[in-house]
């Protein structure tokens, strides 16, 4: 969703000048000369914020933050004052405007406050997006696609830990959806009513992190890629959560956090708080049986998002793409739906190249990683789920340079 700032002024020279300094920082901008030009605009939703001058012939500036709050009591206004306008600003605060800026407006001085107005209102539209999702049953089952034993037992292990109440730790390959699964969690709680937050672990200092909790307080706060945290963070991070912070903490990873803490690149206290609700998203190649109702579900959504109808998709398409490794995971698939959406060709295309033998060859390397996922690596029960001798099953192991080792996770 790409975030907006509504300028509204009768001065064309002002409100052109505010649109190019929003253009030029990479600000996207709407412009309207007067309140009934910006009328259509203010909806509930509005994906951005509203900057408008008070004093405007006939609807004023007032006017506007009145039918805004009306429309939507969430919605930023910033209200833009002659040199004594001071008071009425002061005054419009009350009235519940998001702040007030003092003409002409350097860019120092607008563009710190309508980056916190933006960050404030895309808070706001992705917690009623969450609230949206909360009330329509089971995010769960709604939200995780797949019919494999292990998209299943993934959904199962999410119910269960959301229900624990505990601090939650997502791990997976890169491109697996570890957010996903964690605004699952989120929604799936009871704090799931309260604020959904997330943050890069890079980005929080101690301070910074404060300001996390304090804003997801009551709800949840996930911190994207968590051995990327500063160690003084991590510090305070497992201070404040042993202090009982009012946040339950998501933390999400795709390195091995155990590897991490046993050589000093995280601290192992934090790790141990952490580990006690686990959730794993296998990889792709780990459950080919997913890739058709996965990539179903992005083409439609592709679709959608491009205003294309949604082309058919031929079985033998699919089953070439059950034949790929897909080490980009969910967010590679959802890359190639949107080039078969968009006619653009790719490997899987290209793919069709090949002969018969090596597209069998293809998928039967898939089927074997995938039992081999189910069965968490053991390649005795991995052969015998596929009804293979043993020495048979070993043997197309080796042809393919397939590593029983590789599949065994720590959670089982």
């Amino acid at each position: 969703m790409t975030m907006e700032v509504l300028i509204v002024d009768d001065d064309a020279s002002v409100r052109e000048a505010l649109a190019q300094t929003l253009e030029i920082n990479q600000l996207s901008a709407r412009v309207a000369g007067s309140f009934i030009e910006a009328k259509d605009h203010i909806t509930p939703d509005f994906p951005g914020v509203i900057l408008s001058d008070i004093r405007m012939p006939g609807r004023d500036g007032f006017y506007l933050l009145d039918y805004t709050r009306k429309t939507d009591a969430e919605l930023p206004v910033i209200l833009l004052t002659g040199e004594g306008d001071i008071p009425m600003a002061v005054r419009a605060m009350g009235q519940g405007a998001f702040d007030f800026l003092e003409k002409p407006c350097a860019p120092d001085g607008l563009l710190p406050v309508l980056t916190r107005a933006l960050q404030t209102r895309s808070l706001v539209l992705e917690n009623r997006r969450l609230k949206r999702q909360l009330e329509t049953g089971d995010a769960a089952a709604r939200m995780l696609f797949g019919t494999s034993v292990l998209a299943e037992n993934l959904r199962e292990r999410v119910r269960r830990v959301a229900a624990m109440g505990a601090d939650v730790l997502v791990t997976g390959p890169p491109g697996a959806g570890i957010s996903k699964v964690a605004e699952v969690v989120h929604l799936m709680t009871p704090a799931g009513r309260g604020p959904y937050v997330k943050h890069p672990a890079a980005a929080l200092d101690a301070a910074a992190l404060d300001d996390a909790l304090a804003s997801a307080r009551g709800g949840s706060l996930f911190i994207e890629e968590i051995t990327a945290l500063p160690p003084h963070a991590q510090h305070a991070l497992l201070d404040r959560l042993e202090e009982g912070a009012e946040t339950r903490l998501i933390a999400g990873t795709t390195t091995d956090l155990a590897k991490a803490a046993e050589d000093g690149r995280f601290y192992p206290e934090l790790y141990y708080r952490l580990d006690v609700a686990l959730v794993r998203i296998p990889a792709l190649s780990e459950r080919p049986e997913d890739i058709p109702v996965l990539f179903r579900h992005y083409v439609a959504q592709a679709a959608e998002q491009s205003g294309i109808a949604a082309p058919d998709i031929a079985p033998d398409h699919l089953a070439r793409l059950m034949a790929q490794d897909w080490p980009g995971n969910a967010r590679s698939l959802m890359s190639a739906a949107m080039r078969f959406v968009l006619g653009m060709p790719d490997e899987v295309t290209r793919a069709a190249d090949l002969g018969l033998s090596e597209q069998m060859a293809q998928v039967e390397r898939s089927l074997l990683i995938a039992a081999l996922g189910r069965q968490n690596g053991r390649a005795s029960e991995a052969a015998k789920a596929l009804k293979l001798p043993r020495k048979t099953f070993y043997d197309k192991l080796a042809r393919y340079g397939i590593k029983p080792e590789n599949y065994r996770r720590g959670d089982s």
